[in-house]
């Protein structure tokens, strides 16, 4: 009897084996495809967005550096981690002199405000180039920001920043990097030297603007500060 059944059992167990080994073996490329799809699908909807984006007068920022702010706006969206549907988007690649910091509605699809941006001293002379998490560095920080409470400092109304990259931002609490007014930037200044004033890591923008921009960016909306830096783009989790 046993000599009968063996046969049959073996059987069963082959082919149930196989079926395992080839669902594992599926796995790999299902798991690719389903990660293909899901980032077709997110380009799609930035490129949809960015298609309908009501510049309100104001120039779009490169979309290769949107695509980036809108997949890491997109995932910390999902976390609840978002209250203001504010996107900032600076783009520490272009020269100083240039108008690099965009404020936009993410329910209105509408660029609110457009303005100059300091970079950290040491971080670069007209163009951003270095970049640091470290204390006393005086460098600015890549990556993705919420933004905190507003306070009284010694700029005047200025806004707490968030670090939310682990290595790349986390201590923008810690070393004070904040939004805030300063006079060293202003389009005269940066015809005259050929680049706007440096801060000590902070994105400083002018004090015309300043009091606008911490209105429509508090209460923890999204500020991503861009650079194609190898190392940022390699290990941030949230480009990934």
């Amino acid at each position: 009897m046993i000599c009968r059944i063996l046969p049959f059992l073996i059987l069963f167990l082959f082919s149930f084996s196989s079926y395992d080994s080839a669902n594992k073996s599926n796995k790999p490329s299902e798991l690719k495809w389903v990660a293909s799809n899901a980032t077709s699908s997110l380009e799609s909807r930035c490129k949809s967005f960015y298609a309908t984006l009501d510049q309100n007068h104001f120039s779009l920022p490169n979309f290769d550096v949107f695509l980036a702010a809108f997949q890491g706006y997109e995932q910390l969206k999902q976390q609840g981690q978002i209250v203001n549907d504010i996107l900032t988007v600076i783009d520490f690649s272009l020269s100083s002199k240039e108008e690099r910091l965009w404020v936009i509605d993410m329910n209105c699809q509408q660029i609110l405000l457009q303005t100059l941006v300091a970079h950290g001293r040491n971080s670069g002379l007209e163009y951003a180039t270095n970049f640091s998490n470290d204390n006393e560095s005086f460098k600015s920080s890549l990556g993705f920001y919420l933004t905190g409470e507003m306070y009284q400092g010694k700029h005047g109304t200025s806004l707490r920043l968030d670090g939310l990259e682990y290595g790349i931002n986390h201590n923008a609490r810690e070393r004070a990097v904040v939004i805030h007014g300063a006079d060293y930037v202003s389009k005269k200044i940066a015809t005259k030297q050929g680049y706007i004033g440096r801060s000590l890591g902070c994105p400083a923008v002018p004090y015309d603007v300043h009091q606008q921009l911490i209105q429509l960016i508090k209460n923890k909306s999204c500020l991503f500060i861009y650079h194609p830096s190898k190392h940022y783009l390699t290990n941030s989790k949230l480009l990934s």
